[in-house]
């Protein structure tokens, strides 16, 4: 049935208005201000050292998260984010890691301070675990944030945040990922703030609310720590720094970072003209069994030193999975803004969102009302939204000579989602969701190719685990992991290929895996080109049922290609949940970049090049570029000359008639 209105729950979606700045006080908790006076008054020298310390403080807050966790998705992919906020929750500094997850904390901590201040209220040493996206703190239920607030002579002087993916929090099916839903309801509980640790003391009650939900408590419990742990290196860090510089002082950078962001994005935005720039990214299939194609519309206007962000148009959520909330929405702005628009300014969100308005209408695929189905949220109108956000700023910054260079294409246009739960090679139940899509392609620069397998611009420090390590923690074996021919977008500048995953289960029971598959892109391309650049090809997954890949094995052969594997190919749809026998066989093959200009203005030797390389086959050297090799595969200049000639005549006489009737307007 269709998703019914829920009574009550709009509370949980409310944005509190902004605090005066004369505000001393939320509900029990007094604040910590300082005036503007002081922030004018910081000098140069200490405002560099202490903005640059607190960098460092978030980057040692995802060390912590990483040396604590037993998760590959965090250890070994970096799938976490962490930030430093203000006593009102304004973002001062996030790391490098999921800018998704940093940019939406924001809104859990101004929700948390607005509704648990007085009851339960917190003081030192407490700390609030939220997965609700609706309040913000993560753009799925499987991103889990922890925040502590940071007093100092019984002030709230601050916040910080640790966020994470966790593999599995309960919902219908393995992993939280339900293909078949149809609300939140077949999804995990999304869980608004609560106090996890009082008086610095973990509660064990609320623990087992919170672990009894998953299939996998132990390695919950452990992310769970990690980020307790990674919340108490930054206040020991934060309470060090502000006994060497004094609590107004460092206060007073914090303030001065935001202030900063805001002026130098503002002066950015001033030197580049006025107009406005639309995109529409599309996704193939809300759910299971869903063959209709969802639509996020957007028109982004410069206007003087600001952004509107209008996503009026975009369709309504759906029955399924891949909706998101404001919280989904937002982070598929700021990383953007962060990488192309902002790489030489304070990573300050605080200072950047007020630089930049938002429209959207609630009920809408990117800003959907509860209770919605969210549980691909990050990876599906969240991600999304942030390709529409990339191909409008960066054609905003197309029509300056300096800011141009900052652009980029669209990377690796959505994440081929690898869900597997099973017995492990060691007889205990395992769910992981593999990341081996994290290897997107980058998309194309204005004046260079995008980087192979270069990753994804939402996580700058995102990473793919070694095939090694994949196999020693999971009953699997890799077949291969490659890059794929053909994948990155061609333009005069190529998008960087996408890669390609392939193994069957090894080490495990007689019934195999569960496999989890919710890769969109198989029908429409998600990482579109720019000035004339094609999009990257779309993705591609294949199921090899009952494959003669052991009797390779048992022969002393190893399959190279599907032709040396046997079996029944079947290929996947963008949702699919099933089993995976001991003789099948999964490959999945993910997104590259887009491209950047006309093929046609490529440089043949690059196009030779690439051919030679195996990142570009020889039949789309000749039709998609234009270039004609000889045996060698040398560029015949001649002829592509010719033929590129040729090409564009064909081109040109390539219109369509268009017969406008009386009073019609074209």
């Amino acid at each position: 049935m269709p998703a019914v209105p829920v009574a009550g729950s709009e509370r949980f979606a409310a944005q509190p208005e902004p605090l005066a700045p004369d505000t001393r006080a939320i509900g029990e908790v007094d604040l910590h201000r300082v005036n503007p006076d002081e922030v004018a008054a910081l000098d140069p020298l200490t405002y560099e050292v202490v903005r640059h310390r607190l960098a460092a403080i978030t980057e040692e807050m995802g060390d912590a998260i990483k040396r604590m966790s037993g998760s590959v998705v965090v250890t070994d992919c970096n799938d976490f984010g962490a930030a430093i906020l203000d006593e009102t929750g304004d973002t001062v500094q996030v790391g490098l890691y999921n800018m998704q997850l940093a940019a939406s904390v924001d809104m859990a901590v101004k929700w948390t301070l607005h509704h648990r201040s007085s009851n339960p209220g917190f003081g030192p040493g407490d700390l609030f675990l939220c997965n609700d996206p609706w309040v913000g703190g993560g753009l799925h239920q499987n991103d889990v944030t922890v925040l502590a607030p940071l007093f100092h002579d019984g002030e709230l002087f601050g916040w910080t945040a640790a966020v994470a993916h966790q593999v599995d929090l309960g919902g219908v099916s393995p992993g939280s990922w339900s293909v078949d839903g149809r609300d939140v309801f077949w999804e995990s509980i999304p869980t608004p703030p609560v106090k996890i640790v009082e008086n610095g003391r973990l509660r064990a009650d609320v623990e087992d609310v919170y672990l009894r939900r998953s299939r996998v408590p132990k390695l919950v419990a452990l992310d769970l720590r990690a980020k307790i742990g990674a919340n108490n290196v930054a206040h020991d860090r934060l309470h060090a720094l502000i006994g060497k510089y004094g609590a107004r002082t460092v206060k007073a950078v914090m303030k001065r970072m935001m202030n900063d962001a805001e002026t130098r994005v503002r002066a950015k935005l001033a030197e580049l003209p006025d107009g406005s720039w639309g995109a529409v990214a599309h996704q193939d299939g809300g759910r299971a069994g869903d063959r209709a194609i969802h639509k996020i519309v957007l028109t982004m206007t410069k206007s003087g030193d600001r952004l509107t962000f209008d996503f009026t148009g975009t369709d309504p959520q759906v029955d399924g999975i891949i909706n998101c909330t404001l919280a989904g929405l937002r982070g598929g702005i700021m990383p953007v803004l962060l990488t192309m628009l902002c790489p030489d300014i304070p990573w300050a969100p605080g200072g950047i969102y007020r630089a930049v308005d938002i429209v959207s209408e609630p009920g809408t695929l990117n800003n959907c009302t509860f209770p919605a189905g969210i549980g691909k949220a990050s990876v599906a109108s969240a991600w999304a939204t942030q390709n529409a956000v990339s191909e409008t700023v960066a054609a905003m910054l197309a029509t300056h000579p300096v800011h141009s260079r900052q652009l980029m294409s669209v990377c690796c246009g959505t994440w081929d989602l690898t869900l597997l739960a099973g017995v492990d090679q060691r007889g205990g139940g395992f769910v992981t969701m593999l990341c081996d899509a994290m290897a997107g392609g980058l998309g194309a620069k204005i004046d260079g190719d995008g980087v192979d397998t270069g990753g994804e611009n939402c996580i700058p420090m995102g990473r793919v685990a070694d095939v090694e390590i994949n196999e020693f923690s999971f009953p699997i074996l890799y077949l291969w992991r490659r890059e794929e021919t053909d994948s990155g977008g061609p333009g005069r500048y190529r998008g960087g290929v996408g890669a390609s995953s392939c193994f069957i289960p090894h080490d495990t029971g007689p019934d195999g895996l569960h496999l989890v598959v919710s890769a969109p892109g198989k029908a429409v391309p998600q990482a579109p080109g720019l000035s004339g650049g094609y999009p990257a090809a779309t993705q591609h997954d294949l199921l090899i049922r009952d494959s003669a890949v052991r009797a390779a094995f048992a022969a002393g052969r190893i399959p190279a290609g599907f032709d040396d594997m046997g079996g029944r190919r079947d290929v996947v749809p963008p949702h699919l949940e099933t089993a995976l026998g001991t003789d099948d066989v999964y490959y999945t093959h993910w997104q590259g970049g887009g491209g950047i200009g006309d093929p046609f203005h490529r440089e043949p030797e690059l196009v030779a090049a690439d051919v030679v390389a195996n990142k570009v086959s020889p039949d789309a050297a000749r039709h998609v570029y234009g270039v004609v090799l000889d045996d060698q595969a040398r560029p015949d200049l001649d002829r592509t000359a010719a033929y590129r000639q040729q090409a564009r005549v064909e081109r040109a006489g390539a219109t369509t008639t268009l017969t406008i009737s009386p009073g019609e307007r074209p």
